[in-house]
């Protein structure tokens, strides 16, 4: 970060509406770009993402068999994502013929497999030729879905474990295997669960919709607003109250948005002024409002959708995968505070204050009832209520307290006095916004989903997650430590090319086995693959919030994209301590409540506290301050004792916090003379 007053005018900048549109490119590389359609086939567009709303509404309270479920969402989302979708940009804003052949060869497709029954099951190795032909064109038509929704990428990537299923015979040792036929394998991904409509479109259909359209009823009742006023007002008049709002607001505003890209920009549209004026240069407030906006994917109680399939392929409630975020939630922001912390005092933002938007009790006392919506999920787990009926049911409470302000509700209060007409108070009021936009809204990740189970279900067929763990664990030579690092590594790599549910499916079902075949807990390995496939949000080429924040800041996007790295880092190293020994399971909280009612408790304070320090320490050596800036050999002393404390075992925290002491003794002796001078 260079100096802040080089680079930083004086006078507080003004965010362009082309900063703005250029941002909301990054939004639709992330979610796609959709259609924008008016008139009468516009409001069949709106229809159906509000029917589809309200079909998985019903069947979360309703009981609908599993496999109508599962097939009829993918039916939804295939028909939508081929009208709203273009086949090319030079088509967009116009649904071609194709299009309409598509979507309606969707509908066909689910409704033969639906009206088959269980004779179209069972006959899932010997499929007839009218199931083959319905099969191959139900593949194609995913991949094509993805692709216009997500890019080349993912459909790439699954195009390649389908030739591997195909032509594995022709492969050398160990990578060998019998070989597929078109039928067989038609008959993996179209007639069972275990292909296109596995694990992952079940979590799609029943949780992920249910999470969306809850963030876009708390969007449409103002929630998001309130969050950043609040966050403005609870930190704003300070001397790092630009910093802080900044990762209070982050935190706030993940439940609405429930992506980093949207948080990022949603944000950084409104925090980007303010950070300019206390010092921090483009690059820098880039890569914190990215950071911020990453911590959204991470942060309970409404994580990114790969959390909902944690809990899924764990056979796990997803209460249990809220209780192992929050501890590194905590620290992950921890970090962050400590950075904004020392850029104010690195940078002399002391002589900065802001006007508050309002007074935090006030903005409390009118809004308060948001707090309740965000938090009524957690209460309604903890009241026994399974996820899907609990996101439900906060749903239903978001709807009901909207009510409680005319500023905030979703159904004008005029249409219950009777004035103004129906279409009016109804078909353009917030509520069917909310629905329309919570359909819309996860098409391109149920698309991603339903690409998914394809390679989920070339894994399952081939054996090849087996496969890959052994040559994983050849290569490290049995070291679990070895094995840690390469596996991180394969996770960042797929994690360059595709989106962070796609890289979590793929690597929790190819890399995972690796980890818990040396002994380490399936929710330990699989919470170390869900962090490292985040951090495909702010990883070159993908680094989508990264470039986000830098076209609002007019910064340079691979440079924010590094400085986001810096904010970030010391976060990331903590999934290193809960796979490497058993006392780092402490920060996920033994993974369950039953374990953790007969867990050590001053063991998980006696982790938590040293990965608290371990952070700091990386903190201030990223940094380069403390008390005063830090020597050359102060920031090596700091990041050496950090990666130390961060990696479990006596001799490593014996070595982190003695070099910890000799570089706040060092410091504080060179503050003392630096204060005598003064």
């Amino acid at each position: 970060m260079s100096a802040p007053n080089e680079s930083i005018p004086q006078t507080e900048p003004v965010i362009s509406e082309e900063a703005l549109r250029k941002a909301e490119q990054y939004i639709e590389e992330e979610e796609g770009a959709a259609n924008r359609m008016s008139g009468w086939i516009g409001g069949f567009l709106v229809l159906v993402a509000v029917v589809m709303s309200l079909f998985h509404l019903y069947a979360a309270y309703a009981i609908v068999p599993t496999q109508i479920l599962r097939f009829v969402h993918v039916a939804f989302v295939l028909f939508l994502s081929f009208l709203m979708f273009p086949v090319a940009r030079r088509f967009r804003h116009r649904i071609m013929w194709w299009d309409w052949i598509a979507a309606f060869l969707t509908i066909a497709i689910v409704v033969y497999a639906i009206m088959g029954g269980d004779d179209f099951t069972d006959r899932n190795t010997m499929p007839e030729p009218l199931d083959i032909f319905f099969g191959v064109a139900l593949i194609v038509l995913v991949l094509e879905a993805m692709r216009r929704t997500t890019g080349w990428i993912m459909p790439i990537v699954t195009i390649c474990f389908l030739m591997y299923a195909l032509f594995g015979a022709y492969l050398p040792q160990p990578w060998t295997h019998k070989g597929y036929e078109v039928g067989r394998l038609v008959g993996q991904m179209y007639m069972t669960l275990e292909g296109i409509f596995g694990v992952a479109v079940d979590v799609s259909s029943s949780l992920i919709i249910l999470f969306t359209i809850f963030g876009a009823f708390l969007q449409f009742s103002n929630a998001g607003k309130f969050y950043i006023d609040f966050s403005f007002s609870a930190m704003g008049g300070k001397p790092t109250g630009a910093g802080r709002t900044v990762v209070l607001a982050s935190f706030l505003l993940g439940g609405p948005s429930g992506s980093g890209v949207a948080t990022t920009v949603t944000l950084g549209s409104v925090a980007w002024p303010m950070l300019a004026k206390v010092g921090y240069e483009r690059n820098a407030a880039g890569g914190l409002l990215a950071a911020g906006g990453l911590g959204a994917i991470i942060s309970p109680p409404v994580l990114g959708a790969a959390a909902f399939l944690i809990a899924e392929f764990l056979k796990i409630s997803y209460l249990d995968v809220l209780m192992m975020a929050a501890i590194p939630t905590i620290l992950f922001y921890l970090a962050l505070f400590l950075m904004v912390e020392i850029d104010a005092r690195k940078y002399g933002m002391g002589d900065t204050t802001f006007e508050k938007v309002d007074t935090v009790w006030n903005l409390t006392k009118r809004y308060w009832f948001h707090f309740l919506s965000l938090i009524s999920i957690v209460v309604f787990m903890m009241l026994g209520y399974s996820p899907v009926l609990s996101v439900f049911w906060a749903t239903v409470v978001t709807f009901l307290v909207s009510f409680l302000r005319s500023d905030t509700t979703l159904l004008s209060y005029d249409l219950f006095r009777g004035k103004g007409s129906f279409k009016e108070h109804v078909l353009n009021s917030k509520l069917v916004k909310a629905l329309e936009a919570g359909s819309v809204g996860m098409l391109n990740v149920a698309a991603t989903c339903a690409g998914a189970g394809l390679i989920v279900g070339v894994v399952t067929l081939t054996g090849l997650g087996l496969k890959f763990s052994s040559i994983v664990i050849d290569y490290a030579g049995g070291s679990l430590l070895l094995t840690t690092v390469y596996t991180a590594l394969v996770v960042w790599i797929v994690g360059l090319a595709v989106p962070v549910t796609a890289s979590y499916i793929i690597c929790a079902v190819i890399a995972a086995p690796a980890l818990t075949k040396l002994g380490v807990p399936d929710f330990a390995a699989h919470m170390f693959i869900f962090y490292y496939a985040v951090l495909s949000e702010v990883s070159p080429p993908t680094a989508l919030s990264p470039f986000a924040a830098s076209a609002i800041t007019g910064g340079d996007p691979y440079k924010t994209t590094m400085q986001c790295w810096k904010y970030t880092v010391p976060a990331f190293l903590l999934p290193f301590m809960f796979v490497l020994d058993p006392s780092g399971q402490g920060l996920l909280l033994m993974g369950s409540t039953k374990a953790l009612a007969a867990a050590n408790w001053w063991s998980i304070a006696e982790v938590t506290i040293t990965a608290a320090i371990g952070i700091a320490a990386i903190a201030a050596g990223f940094q380069g301050w403390m008390f005063v800036r830090t020597t050359l050999p102060e920031r090596i002393m700091l990041i050496v004792a950090g990666f130390a404390l961060v990696y479990p075992g006596m001799i490593a925290d014996v070595l982190g916090f003695g070099l910890v002491l000799v570089a706040l003794v060092s410091q504080y002796l060179r503050s003392r003379r630096v204060a005598l001078r003064a």
